[in-house]
């Protein structure tokens, strides 16, 4: 009976590996990587923390380890810690890479000595205490190599650590035995490797491990390496990032007179770990170790360069220098591929953090990356007035084929499926610009060069609300003062404000709030009737699904019946917000209370089905996904061909910073500017044939951002506006107005004609009026 560790079929794939030319597995390789991974290559800008050179095994190509007389401490001082970490935050590094020797207290009294004098009872008590440090004093992720340990060791350092590794090597018995290279090293025993790796799984770690080639293994033997860490994988889940690592020799060695892998086996070796390990996994080579050669090393399926230094040099392979970030991204470029920073918590990971990371490093991981779980590539948040980034021309001429194909059947007027419209939110580089000439194309086919808006009024009724949706700052409770005061103003002031919006040239007014305890649905209704006997041809644009479901099951009456009965007493058209994200999944982390995807769904249904148009939006930039977002589109493009009730979609970029969920550390910071565009882009693309309007929100995006949508598939601008409370309460800084000059000049900027509109996009009833 096989134990779980040993492969099943090494021969078949050793065979299939070996009949087929370099080149076609090469081929094979990079086409997985690129369906997995697009044209993204990965890399972690680092620190090198050399903890203690001391190690109790004697690996012969190995220089890195030390005998106590050779070197002037057992181990870094925490201040001397501090220091390298503190360098390498000045110099952008995001990860504190740990290496160390295994236990070296097991074989070296000095070392023993050094850890007892200072309290610790082991190297991994004080890689705890190092790594402790780090974290409390730095931005820093540590990532740690501590060599072999047990579920003990890994329940202690998980608090302290976004990821951890331990190279497999091999999973060679052979090379264990006399004369062979881990002759003489307890711990590069491949069963207890391979035990250690398990058990980083079963404690959720995720984890970096890999292969080192040449050190006198078997091709076969390496086969059987990459399926023991496959099968792991499957089992677990765990593993990040995969090394195949090239020997080098050293002198000063054991194995100084042996020869390195060709260029040629390091290739095999790669493109067998892509096959093997499918389009998913991330497949490392350290840059430095093939100087000159990272275009073949990525054509054979590598999409990450692991960890690179702007300060520290490779403590283990010393004589090969990092290559300098400009060069490397110059030559990852050349090879096709855009160059993009990770954390030591790599991607796939990161955007799962509830359970890949302790609870203690949630916010740091949160607050760092975008929804692909990569770090934001530029200092910009919604709502903040930050300046427009400026994004230059890619110089890459690799595209993902897969968004390539999609805009092609976007050409040819094929709806997209959930994962093709998901994929176009990763564009990057050349096929970002693609994304946004094709949606911006599509806008001028569908709806013309006029950039659109509505002068109205927004009246925000009450801040009081039942409900406490995670990412509100304006609701408030009605017994205190929570972020400002509670209000709930009456119809007299309602009516004062819709006749002052009548006198300032608005024809709509905005009508929400929040679900005030002694609201029911006759509440809403007089709401309506004080507006319409105040200024009776004012276009009512009033309440989300939210407050249409609990005014209905407030009178026990159907939605189709309540709405009915809302349209009889003048309500013209339904804001789509509430929405959030259109996936029970996420609406259960932020806004658990709320009415779900069904729900609100229904509600639209009735509307458009008794004659009331509305608007549908998405918020953007908290805890979802790509895939929700796909979802989220297409679900409304399925209900838009049912009933064709939507005017117009608004996506609405999360502001966060007095949002109580993102105080509290559970959300990101808002969407990157990279994602607000294409969530406009590929929104038009995703729509086009069902909704023909994308607003883009000036309060959210400020002037110059709403103009970069504008050119990339958006029409509207939305409202003037007058007031802005919603926005305003959770931080945002662009205002609560945007009147009719500045949207001219805005629109004259871009070279584009701007337009008034009615609410439902015709001609206002003022211009109507007018002209008749």
């Amino acid at each position: 009976m096989k134990v779980w560790w040993e492969p099943e079929d090494a021969k078949d794939w050793l065979d299939r590996l070996e009949t087929r030319p370099l080149e076609a597995l090469m081929s094979d390789a990079e086409a997985l990587t690129l369906a997995g991974h697009g044209a993204v290559v990965t890399y972690s800008r680092k620190v090198f923390i050399p903890l203690t050179q001391l190690c109790r095994d004697v690996c012969h190509y190995c220089t890195f380890a030390r005998r106590p007389s050779e070197l002037a401490s057992p181990y870094l001082e925490l201040d001397e810690v501090l220091a390298i970490a503190r360098a390498g935050e000045l110099a952008g590094c995001r990860e504190a890479l740990f290496t160390l020797g295994d236990r070296p207290e097991a074989r070296y009294a000095t070392a023993r000595n050094w850890l007892a004098e200072r309290g610790y009872a082991s190297t991994l008590d004080y890689v705890a205490a190092a790594a402790r440090l780090v974290l409390d004093e730095t931005s820093l992720l540590p990532h740690l190599n501590p060599g072999l340990m047990d579920a003990a060791d890994y329940s202690a350092l998980r608090p302290l650590a976004a990821s951890m590794g331990l190279m497999l090597e091999s999973t060679s018995k052979r090379l264990c035995e006399k004369g062979m290279p881990h002759h003489g090293s307890p711990d590069k025993d491949p069963q207890a490797r391979l035990e250690s790796i398990r058990l980083a799984g079963e404690a959720k770690v995720p984890f970096t491990t890999g292969l080192l080639i040449g050190i006198g293994e078997t091709r076969a033997e390496r086969v059987e390496a990459l399926l023991a860490i496959r099968d792991l994988h499957a089992r677990y889940g765990h593993i990040q990032e995969v090394i195949i690592q090239n020997f080098r020799a050293k002198p000063d060695t054991l194995m100084r007179n042996s020869g390195d892998p060709s260029l040629r086996d390091h290739l095999w070796t790669i493109a067998a770990a892509r096959l093997i390990l499918g389009p998913e996994m991330t497949i490392q080579a350290p840059p430095n170790l093939q100087p000159g050669e990272l275009r073949q090393l990525v054509r054979a399926g590598v999409n990450d360069w692991g960890g690179v230094s702007p300060v520290t040099p490779d403590h283990v392979n010393p004589e090969a220098p990092w290559p300098h970030l400009v060069k490397l991204e110059t030559e990852t470029e050349a090879a096709g591929r855009h160059l993009r920073q990770r954390l030591a918590i790599g991607p796939a990971f990161a955007r799962n953090v509830d359970c890949w990371a302790d609870p203690a490093l949630h916010t740091r991981i949160r607050r760092a990356v975008d929804a692909r779980g990569l770090p934001r590539e530029v200092d910009w948040y919604p709502g903040t007035g930050a300046p427009v980034p400026e994004l230059l021309p890619s110089l890459v001429t690799g595209r993902d084929p897969q968004i390539a194909v999609t805009l092609g059947l976007v050409s040819q007027g094929e709806e997209l499926t959930q994962r093709q419209v998901a994929r176009l939110f990763t564009a990057e580089g050349r096929d970002f610009d693609a994304v946004c000439r094709v949606a911006d194309e599509l806008r001028a086919d569908r709806v013309g060069d006029a950039v659109t808006h509505v002068i109205n009024r927004n009246i925000n009724y009450t801040n009081i609300c039942l409900y406490r949706c995670g990412f509100c700052a304006f609701s408030k409770g009605s017994t205190k003062s929570e972020r400002g005061p509670a209000y709930n103003i009456d119809h007299a002031e309602i009516a004062r404000r819709v006749i002052e919006a009548r006198d300032r040239g608005a024809t709509e007014v905005c009508l929400q709030g929040g679900i005030h305890p002694s609201y029911d649905g006759n509440t809403y209704r007089g709401i309506v009737a004080a507006v319409k006997a105040a200024v009776p041809e004012m276009h009512v644009h009033a309440f989300s699904p939210l407050e249409v479901h609990h005014g209905a099951t407030t009178l026990g009456l159907s939605y189709v019946d309540y709405l009915a009965g809302l349209k009889q007493a003048g309500l013209a058209t339904l804001p789509g917000t509430a929405a959030e994200i259109l996936s029970d999944d996420i609406r259960q982390i932020i806004c658990p209370d709320k009415i779900m995807t069904d729900d609100w769904l229904s509600v639209m249904r009735a509307a458009h089905k008794v004659g009331l148009k509305s608007t549908a939006t998405i918020m953007f930039g908290h805890v979802e996904t790509y895939d929700h977002w796909a979802i989220h589109l297409l679900r409304l493009r399925r209900l838009q061909q049912e009933t064709g009730g939507f005017t117009e979609f608004v996506p609405l970029p999360f502001v966060h910073m007095e949002a109580p969920n993102w105080r509290k550390g559970q959300t990101r910071s808002g969407p990157s500017w990279r994602e607000a565009v294409l969530m406009h882009a590929v929104a038009r693309i995703a729509l086009d044939g069902a909704i023909p309007n994308i607003q883009a929100s000036w309060v959210k995006l400020g002037p110059d951002g709403a103009a970069v949508m504008l050119q990339s598939g958006a029409n509207d601008l939305g409202g003037v506006l007058m007031d802005e409370s919603i926005t305003r309460a959770a931080g945002g800084m662009n205002g609560q107005l945007f009147d009719v000059p500045q949207m001219k000049a805005l629109a004259r900027g871009i070279g584009r004609p701007l337009r008034e509109r009615s609410t439902v996009y015709g001609r206002p009833l003022n211009q109507m009026a007018s002209a008749d």
